[in-house]
């Protein structure tokens, strides 16, 4: 990323310039929408579990994940290719139940349409086919409701289902003294794109090439379908993780969600191009390029030592990417120069 818009505070350049965009200025306000989550659980009752809601069934957990693609469908209908969405609706969820030691066995989707379309319909069911084949789930059902008064376009969102035995759950805290393990995104996945979208279409079109990769449309860059990390979840249980990341909405501050201490990451992968494209269209921030994309770095676990390091062994595009360490106050985390809470 940019040396000049290290830790964040970007207000602008000169020579009429477009000013430094942050998530919060593009329409979505992180803090906001996690005091709005607190109200909704304040209000119905504490949950079991953090990425996903679990309920003592006997001998194993019942495991639930819902989740929904967001304005990434809004790069979909201006390109009139909803192809890979499918992929993204069983990715956001399926990675939510991995990441606390749950294996997905099905998923039922949500699609609210404003007018019925077969061809958008037919899409759409070809990615989450596409989607649920890469994740070994079932799709065991749907929904589709008709409601022209309160959709403008269409919505998709689903619910993934997992088991998990008693003792295959993560413990769910990292320890200080663990490594940390990571394992590479596919690209900008399913958040941020509201930011994103407002960044490159300052200057461009989604049909325009992508410069990077002129072969490559903008919005097929955008496209690009969330990574499945179903195939994470073995692994992980042999080697005793404590913990796990998927790194969404929050960027890298997800970590966090692992225990309140400090992750200090020293090699996370690099940055794919389209992140560096979003950056400097948007004059957004390193700081806030963190705190809103998974910047090449997908899902996480924290483990110890030598269980990570015979994690990488065995998996070659897995690597150590950091440590977990003793926070003095609160969980933070460290990386490219960055302090993130």
């Amino acid at each position: 990323m940019s040396d000049d818009t290290a830790d964040g505070d970007v207000d602008g350049t000169e020579g009429g310039e477009p000013e430094g965009l942050t998530y919060a200025e593009a329409g979505v306000d992180i803090a906001d929408s996690e005091a709005a989550t607190a109200a909704l659980v304040g209000a119905v009752g504490e949950f079991e579990g953090d990425y996903a809601g679990l309920v003592d069934i006997g001998d194993r957990y019942l495991a639930l994940a819902t989740d929904g693609v967001g304005t990434k469908l809004l790069v979909a209908e201006a390109v009139g290719d909803y192809s890979t969405v499918g992929v993204d609706c069983i990715a956001m969820n399926v990675n939510d139940l991995v990441a606390q030691g749950v294996r997905p066995v099905a998923f039922v989707d949500y699609l609210a349409v404003e007018v019925p379309d077969d061809e958008t319909a037919e899409q759409l069911g070809e990615g989450l086919a596409r989607g649920a084949e890469r994740a070994d789930v079932a799709l065991v059902g749907g929904e589709t409701a008709v409601l022209p008064d309160i959709i403008d376009g269409l919505d998709i969102a689903g619910t993934a289902a997992g088991l998990a035995p008693e003792d295959g759950l993560f413990p769910g805290e990292a320890e200080p003294g663990d490594a940390l393990v990571g394992w590479p995104s596919s690209g900008i996945h399913s958040n941020g794109l509201t930011l994103a979208r407002e960044a490159v279409t300052r200057a461009h079109e989604y049909t325009d090439p992508f410069p990077p990769d002129p072969d490559r449309t903008i919005a097929e860059v955008l496209l690009e379908p969330t990574r499945i990390y179903t195939d994470l979840l073995d692994p992980l249980r042999a080697h005793d993780a404590h913990a796990a990341a998927h790194v969404t909405g929050g960027g890298w501050t997800n970590l966090t969600r692992m225990g309140p201490h400090r992750y200090e990451v020293t090699d996370p992968f690099d940055a794919q191009a389209v992140f560096e494209f979003v950056q400097a269209e948007g004059g957004v921030s390193d700081a806030e390029m963190h705190r809103t994309f998974n910047m090449g770095t997908g899902f996480v676990a924290s483990l110890p030592p030598a269980e990570a390091d015979a994690l990488v062994d065995a998996d070659g595009e897995a690597r150590v990417v950091g440590t977990v360490e003793e926070a003095e106050e609160g969980g933070v985390v460290e990386v490219r120069g960055l302090s993130l809470r």
